[in-house]
């Protein structure tokens, strides 16, 4: 099955490859790495697979990509990489969907606390240039949700394309995709460990950031309807929200 995204999570692979110290797989939970489920009619059957990879490396706790296929929608890469509380690091999110209405695009290295100018300081002053670039050729998306805001940073680039539209895709979308992944990998090999009660407050911010992901999580009817109600909150809250309630900043 052909899968537009698959550049996308191609390049990403790659580029985490090359670029972090000592990746290693991480665990993905039994019966979570592929599900597969038909929808449509009788008649017309459509054949939806799902696919999960993740790994993890110095200063990343979890670097994961869900990926949903079907012909011809929806076909979905939600890739979002998770800091390790112990480096003052900012989340990675990649949300690329593909609709029946069209292609919903987001791209964020979203703060963990945004209100914290050491924090958000000097990934804003290196995002920013790279935000306004691609901007400036990509409609804007929309206003968020207000209880939303917190988990964005200012330089969060989101449009809406329609199906149709492939040049802005090429043009754009994909090497503003692979600018801000590059930008946060620079952020990743640049950083040091921070001390004990720096952890703890990082900690509970991405704590905050993952149960509202968790909560809010906009695959939820779609993954439910495929695959189940327990399948899709068990995948949710077990796999691409996993942050273990048991962690701990280590004395």
């Amino acid at each position: 099955m052909s899968w537009l995204w698959q550049p996308y999570l191609d390049h990403a692979r790659e580029r985490l490859q090359a670029r972090l110290h000592n990746m290693q797989p991480y665990p993905i939970p039994e019966g979570f790495e592929e599900r597969r489920a038909r929808t449509g009619s009788k008649a017309r059957p459509v054949e939806v697979v799902t696919r999960s990879w993740a790994v993890q490396a110095r200063g990343i706790r979890q670097a994961r990509a869900a990926c949903v296929a079907a012909a011809p929608v929806p076909q979905v890469l939600n890739f979002v990489i998770n800091p390790d509380h112990h480096y003052e690091l900012p989340f990675f999110g990649a949300d690329l969907v593909t609709l029946p209405g069209g292609h919903l695009l987001a791209l964020d290295l979203q703060p963990v606390l945004k209100q914290d100018e050491r924090h958000t300081g000097p990934v804003r002053e290196r995002l920013e240039p790279v935000f306004r670039r691609w901007r400036r050729l990509l409609p804007d998306g929309g206003p968020i949700p207000t209880e939303a805001q917190p988990y964005f940073s200012d330089g969060f680039l989101w449009t809406r394309l329609p199906l149709s539209e492939t040049t802005l895709l090429e043009e754009a979308v994909f090497p503003a995709f692979q600018e801000y992944l590059e930008l946060y990998l620079d952020l990743v090999t640049a950083a040091a460990p921070v001390q004990n009660e720096r952890a703890r407050q990082l900690l509970a911010g991405q704590r905050r950031y993952t149960d509202y992901r968790a909560e809010k999580d906009p695959a939820r009817g779609m993954l439910s309807r495929f695959y189940g109600v327990e399948w899709t909150e068990a995948y949710i809250h077990d796999f691409l929200f996993d942050l273990p309630r048991s962690l701990e900043v280590s004395s």
